[in-house]
């Protein structure tokens, strides 16, 4: 029988090590989860942003980040190769909840629905831009 008392007191300390261990490992499990999840309801989210262009011989373009430049520069998000548009002529960007347009100084100018734009102003979907003489519609797709 004094064999069987050490044996048992030893199942027993492996028993109270494998609880701790499981108890753990699920809180470890769960903070990485937490964190994850804070982590993905923490990153910036925009709603998707499309430009029509009004002549069906263009592809539309799609933009799911805060910043969006149009230019015939070919480094520009949207690049327009036409001799009306400027190098860095327009910018959209995301903040304060909105998509807003900025005309950079262009040359031809930015007009939204047919209104010169002089200072930065919001754009809503069904918007439609012009940008020298290149003509777009504006989507914007909110996620639900």
């Amino acid at each position: 029988m004094s064999f069987s008392a050490p044996l048992l007191l030893a199942l027993r300390a492996l028993l109270a090590l494998a609880l701790y261990g499981f108890l753990c490992l699920a809180l470890y499990l769960t903070w990485q989860s937490l964190r994850s999840a804070s982590r993905h309801m923490a990153a910036p989210q925009f709603p998707r942003l499309s430009l029509l262009p009004a002549d069906s011989q263009t592809e539309p373009a799609y933009y799911n980040t805060q910043l969006v430049l149009v230019g015939r520069d070919p480094a520009s998000d949207l690049h327009l190769d036409d001799p009306t548009i400027s190098a860095r002529h327009a910018r959209l960007s995301f903040h304060h909840g909105q998509w807003w347009l900025e005309d950079l100084h262009s040359r031809n100018g930015t007009l939204l629905n047919q209104e010169i734009v002089g200072e930065p102003v919001v754009i809503t979907h069904g918007d439609h831009l012009r940008c020298g003489q290149v003509e777009l519609n504006v989507l914007i797709e909110h996620s639900h």
